[in-house]
């Protein structure tokens, strides 16, 4: 007998946000489905959230992309992506409000064009795979960043021929070490003694998933924002459960 999930009315996530989370799972592992699932979280405070929004704003950015690019040669389709979201654009991090919880939400992100390390690395995998070239999340400690195939990026090549990406300052291409030195400014140096530690994994589109909804549950419980804080436990649980 084939088993089946059973999935319980939230008490504290609005039911549309939840619903919409819910109906993400299924596809999560994809792009698109990634891209969705963040903008249902992002639905538990903006009434307003909509995904064809978000979908056509996205377009829009790789469209922008593709008029300047008359091949599909991956290195300049990502030289033009870093001239359009960075140059012209300006995606960036939100230094000056860094704990603003808008930071995690995509259509903020795309309104204000700041955004913390993850959602902004979540923009850049949308629009660069529309162009088809592939991002991975790298799931550093204290600040996550992207990563590229070394083929498209030309050079700093990390281990596994990929480029490591630091969205969160302008897109700018980094060494293995400067990735490394990143994570010790952010996480702390300590975590650089340990050599057998992983400290730039690729990460699942679960673990992508699951850090936004915990960046947005901790600072929900650091402001006292305990019915929220409640909310975000509510849909970790809900992609946690999820086979």
């Amino acid at each position: 007998m084939e088993e089946t999930l059973t999935y319980y009315e939230p008490l504290y996530s609005r039911i549309d946000a939840y619903t919409a989370l819910r109906d993400q799972l299924p596809e999560l592992e994809t792009t698109e489905g990634l891209v969705r699932a963040a903008v249902a979280v992002s639905m538990h405070e903006l009434e307003e959230a909509d995904i064809f929004s978000v979908d056509s704003v996205i377009e829009g950015l790789a469209e922008q992309v593709r008029e300047r690019v008359a091949s599909n040669n991956p290195r300049a389709l990502l030289a033009h992506a870093h001239c359009v979201l960075f140059d012209e654009a300006r995606f960036r991090g939100n230094h000056g409000d860094y704990e603003n919880p808008g930071n995690s939400y995509l259509p903020v992100v795309l309104k204000t064009r700041l955004g913390l390390p993850i959602t902004l690395a979540l923009l850049y995998k949308a629009v660069l795979h529309r162009l088809g070239v592939p991002v991975v999340g790298i799931n550093a400690p204290g600040h996550f960043m992207a990563g590229v195939p070394a083929r498209a990026s030309g050079s700093y090549a990390a281990e596994g021929g990929i480029s490591i990406v630091d969205v969160f300052s302008g897109g700018r291409l980094l060494t293995r070490a400067e990735a490394l030195d990143r994570v010790a400014q952010t996480a702390g140096a300590d975590l650089l003694l340990d050599e057998r530690a992983d400290l730039l994994p690729v990460a699942t589109h679960k673990q992508w998933l699951l850090r936004i909804i915990r960046n947005l549950h901790n600072g929900f419980e650091r402001r006292g924002q305990h019915d929220d804080r409640h909310a975000m436990a509510e849909m970790m649980r809900l992609v946690q459960t999820h086979a």
